[in-house]
């Protein structure tokens, strides 16, 4: 005989309070379970997309030791998890956590050297009290419908370098949605960044989210010559009474629109050192300098469409100071390699108002200027099927393998292995990164012409290669992108340096010989 409802409720609700006593992580019947709603836009869906812990388990944790433990009782590192957090998770609650799927600290949410996790916030609603969340060398992470508030580097609790959320070393494929990213005042007051990117972060989208009350909305790159990062997405997110960097951009590539920002006190979208930002249909409004290179001579570009500029005022040009206005320009163009639906600008403030944070009930916009309830992420329904007649790949290229002749560099490479190996001819030698991603170049004294590349995996590890980019390594240009080792077709191109870029692999890739041939 069934219980009656009022007592199963009753039940289960008397088996969370334990839980919220303890800290203890539940297993939840995913059917059950809220886990996240709608799929990942901008450049998160690019690179392979971004699903976070999608088809994995699913469990609750009330406390940030239980949120660690959670990523610590995985089979391995990149075992898919969607942690259901409710509760407020601080100091008093967050210990290290060790184990082999795992690398954590106390006083941060670390998410360091692992993929495939979503973190979001369900119940009563999940808040960040004093602590930040930690990306670090990690791909495939969600994080959505939760507060971050009053993270400090100075003071007293610090955590995370004092930004509520931030990534560095490497990370691919982070999407926040629907988060509250506060503080108290800017870095005499002891903050620091809302949302901040550095050392190589690349596809990442922030959406239909709440960033108020502070200093620095949030920084692409951390200097000058530190260009590694970009292809970042900002749509629909609110920015309220922060002084400067919404955000500041240190090259690479940003697309933002749809955004409502009240009350830039210094100045706005920075974008400077070769950066390109393409902005449309954005709403400014009670603010100073909204869009420009600022305080730098290094300059940055933009390319601007359907922006409101509401009671903006703008300072005069100077040595280290390019505002766009009054009447912003575009100087540049930016490519956008995905679908995306644009508000109008007029309706950008009541449309980001009612959906934007943690808490909203994760409402986006219909694409008209209307709140709507996305369906909970289920997974593709409706695949792609495939081709009948699929086009050829390249040919095996012919003519002189012009890596024989050249040098090579790269990123950080693993022990025993050498970046001359993918030149020598010699397929028993190879190049392998230092983690399951990383770059490995041929140049020459002289610009060259190239056209194929092969990429020849070692003996052991063929298939390991996934996602990877070829770039001019002269502009940082993306010449192709795709997956798998194998003959690559490139646009013809002059240069004295080529890099075939691993931005996701399987076990651990080896490159036994990366030719570069005219035709």
């Amino acid at each position: 005989m069934r219980r009656p409802v009022a007592l199963r409720l009753n039940a289960a609700l008397a088996t969370l309070a334990v839980a919220a006593a303890t800290g203890v992580v539940l297993s939840m019947p995913e059917a059950a379970s809220a886990a996240v709603t709608g799929s990942a836009t901008g450049y998160a869906t690019q690179n392979g997309g971004t699903t976070g812990g999608a088809g994995g388990t699913t469990v609750r944790a009330t406390t940030g030791t239980a949120i660690h433990t959670a990523l610590c009782n995985r089979a391995s590192s990149s075992t898919p998890i969607t942690i259901e957090v409710e509760g407020t998770i601080n100091h008093g609650n967050t210990a290290k956590v060790s184990g082999d799927s795992c690398n954590t600290a106390a006083g941060v949410i670390e998410l360091k050297q692992i993929s495939n996790v979503t973190i979001v916030g369900v119940g009563s609603g999940a808040v960040f009290d004093q602590l930040g969340i930690h990306i670090r060398q990690s791909s495939n992470i969600i994080i959505q419908n939760v507060t971050v508030k009053n993270v400090k580097k100075s003071g007293s609790p610090t955590s995370n370098g004092g930004d509520a959320i931030g990534m560095e070393s490497d990370v691919r494929n982070v999407w926040v949605d629907h988060t509250t990213l506060e503080a108290s005042g800017g870095e005499s007051e002891g903050f620091d960044g809302l949302f901040d990117m550095k050392a190589n972060t690349q596809y990442v989208t922030l959406s239909y989210s709440t960033l108020r009350n502070s200093g620095r909305g949030g920084l692409v790159g951390s200097s000058e010559t530190e260009l590694s990062n970009g292809y970042i997405t900002y749509h629909h997110n609110l920015y309220e009474n922060i002084d400067s960097r919404v955000p500041l951009l240190r090259g690479g590539i940003a697309h933002i629109y749809n955004n409502y920002y009240v009350k830039l006190n210094e100045s706005g979208i920075n974008s400077r050192a070769g950066a390109r930002a393409k902005v449309d249909n954005n709403y400014f409004k009670d603010s100073k300098d909204v869009l420009g290179t600022f305080y730098t001579d290094a300059a940055g570009y933009w390319q601007v469409s359907g922006n409101t500029f509401d009671n903006v005022t703008w300072s005069a040009p100077g040595s280290e100071n390019n505002p766009a206005g009054p009447d912003p320009k575009s100087n540049t163009t930016v490519s956008i390699p995905y679908a995306y639906s644009l508000d109008a600008a007029s309706c950008v403030p009541g449309i980001v108002t009612a959906t934007a944070g943690a808490n909203k009930g994760l409402k986006v916009s219909d694409g008209n200027c209307s709140p709507q309830t996305p369906d909970p992420t289920t997974g593709p329904t409706d695949p792609t099927p495939d081709p009948t007649d699929p086009t050829p790949g390249p040919t095996q290229p012919s003519g002189t393998n012009l890596s024989l002749d050249a040098g090579a560099d790269g990123s950080s490479k693993a022990s025993g292995t050498s970046y001359g190996n993918v030149r020598d001819g010699d397929l028993s030698t190879y190049w392998s990164p230092a983690g399951a991603t990383g770059s490995v170049s041929v140049k020459w004294g002289g610009a060259t012409s190239v056209s194929r590349i092969n990429i020849r995996e070692a003996s052991g590890s063929t298939g390991a290669i996934g996602s990877w980019r070829v770039l001019n390594g002269d502009t940082g240009a993306v010449l192709k992108s795709g997956s798998g080792a194998g003959v690559i077709a490139v646009p013809p191109t002059s240069l004295k340096k080529v890099t075939f870029e691993i931005t996701g692999s399987t076990g651990t890739p080896k490159v036994a010989e990366f030719e570069t041939y005219a035709g």
